[in-house]
């Protein structure tokens, strides 16, 4: 049997550089949305607290 030589530090960088992609993958799977997608969210929110100002009664103290 002949072992397939492996240079050490080049399979430490590669594992380095894989652990670094995972894990930006899942901060962007967590945290990722785009500006466009935040700014619609921020928009339905403040339609959305609108709409229920609108049928506040007049008598209520706030």
């Amino acid at each position: 049997m002949t072992a397939k030589i492996v240079n050490l530090s080049r399979a430490r960088k590669s594992r380095a550089r894989d652990d670094k992609r995972q894990k930006g993958d899942a901060n962007a799977a967590k945290f990722g949305r785009t500006k466009a997608e935040r700014d619609g969210a921020a928009r339905e929110a403040a339609k959305a607290a609108q709409h229920l100002d609108q049928h506040k009664r007049g008598d209520d103290p706030q």
